[in-house]
């Protein structure tokens, strides 16, 4: 059975693509999201960040924030600003940003396919985060966010998207973060067919971004399946909304970390036990790391420049050696006390577009103790690790630039 299949996605109307255009529901916080929002009724921040349209304060997860967001979903197709495609079809969806361009299609993933590991992740999940996602699926019977997969490098694929992308684009377009997004609608029957055929003989697909929304599509596929009697296994339920990349074209930024308390040391104290596993040297400028092993950390004010000791990368484990599980094991978890960085609220994770004067300024503010800068995971690590069944510690790669929300939509039913 191939991975992914076609699918009828939920679109902007014409000339309303503009209107709808929104960022990731996970970049930005409610505030961020109100005031992008502002004077936008279409803006589909709406949805995925209904909050906005509730009481400022009002808790991301609370009932009526989903409850809000099927309002509005509700009524944005009886408006005609969202229409859904009449037949299933595939999408080619292209990025800008700067220089950098890379462009996918846009599928549904077969949940089956993720539940036996040949779409393929190397991250557990919050279980907050993930509960979340399937409170939002399940209000509005639909995913509104893509999961990011990558795959191997493919001659067919490729060919494929180049003739597919030759046209004009159904929707073109640029954010108001810069990025450009392009998307063409696959109708043809060969063509779906060739797309299919290409996906259906690799043996792998990898989550990049997004392992909350696919385990949350999985979750809610399971749920579905037990309810219906008459499940067949060909229903929307049982795919999720994806875009598929070739791994060479995506681009990985750091993920960096901050941390609220220094674990009840002194300042004095945190320095000596880093200095056990790090060479230390302080910094006339913030620090972003040259290479693996490296890595950047700010706090009191002051920028140092940390180097793992070589003793201890264990260079046989694909897992252990990574820059983000060499820090959370010889310094966040020993030292800052922070053993399960999914559950643990003492942490947070900032991804490497918001530039290091975020991380400074979050530990000038006294929100947080201490920051550091971590070099990008390569993409060839990340297939490595998932290939072999392990995980990466969360939140392990931030890629740029993001699937926007808005632009195709999955319906379950």
């Amino acid at each position: 059975m191939s991975p992914v299949k076609p699918f009828s996605g939920l679109r902007p109307a014409p000339g309303h693509a503009a209107d709808v255009l929104a960022p990731p529901y996970d970049v930005l916080n409610s505030e961020e999201a109100r005031r992008r929002a502002e004077g936008r009724p279409w803006s589909f921040l709406h949805i995925s960040k209904a909050e906005i349209d509730l009481p400022s304060g009002t808790s991301v997860t609370a009932p009526e924030v989903y409850a809000k967001a099927a309002e509005n979903l509700k009524a944005m197709l009886a408006k005609n600003i969202l229409c859904r495609e009449l037949a299933p079809c595939y999408y080619i969806y292209r990025l800008r940003m700067g220089g950098h361009e890379q462009t996918g299609i846009a599928l549904a993933a077969s949940v089956d396919a993720y539940d036996a590991d040949r779409i393929r992740r190397h991250e557990f999940t919050r279980p907050q985060k993930e509960n979340d996602r399937v409170r939002q699926i399940e209000a509005l019977d639909a995913q509104t966010g893509p999961v990011l997969l990558a795959h191997r490098p493919s001659l067919d694929v490729a060919t494929l998207v180049a003739r597919l992308s030759a046209g004009k684009p159904e929707d073109d377009l640029v954010a108001d973060d810069g990025i450009a997004h392009s998307i063409w609608v696959v109708r043809e029957a060969a063509d779906i067919a060739a797309i299919t055929e290409a996906f259906e003989v690799m043996p792998t697909l990898y989550i990049a971004d997004g392992h909350h929304r696919s385990a949350a599509a999985s979750r809610v596929a399971a749920a579905k399946r037990a309810n219906n009697p008459d499940h067949r296994g060909d229903e929307p339920y049982n795919y999720f909304l994806a875009v598929a990349f070739p791994s060479d074209a995506l681009q990985v930024f750091d993920y960096n970390r901050v941390v609220r308390d220094l674990n009840g040391l002194e300042a004095s104290a945190f320095l000596a036990h880093v200095q056990e596993a790090f060479s230390v040297e302080e910094s006339a400028g913030a620090v972003a790391p040259a290479g693996p092993g490296e890595y950047g950390m700010y706090f009191e004010g002051k920028w140092y420049r940390l180097s793992i000791q070589p003793t201890f990368v264990p260079e046989a484990d694909p897992v252990a050696r990574l820059d983000v599980s060499l820090l959370a094991d010889h310094l966040i978890a020993p030292i800052l006390g922070i053993s399960d960085p999914r559950r643990d609220d003492r942490i947070e994770f900032v991804g490497g577009i918001r530039g290091l004067q975020e991380l400074s300024r979050r530990v000038d503010s006294g929100e947080m103790a201490v920051a550091f800068s971590l070099y990008p995971t390569g993409l060839d690590d990340l297939m490595a690790v998932a290939d072999i069944g392990k995980v990466m510690p969360p939140k392990s790669t931030w890629f740029e630039p993001k699937l926007a929300d808005g632009l195709i939509s999955h319906m379950l039913s």
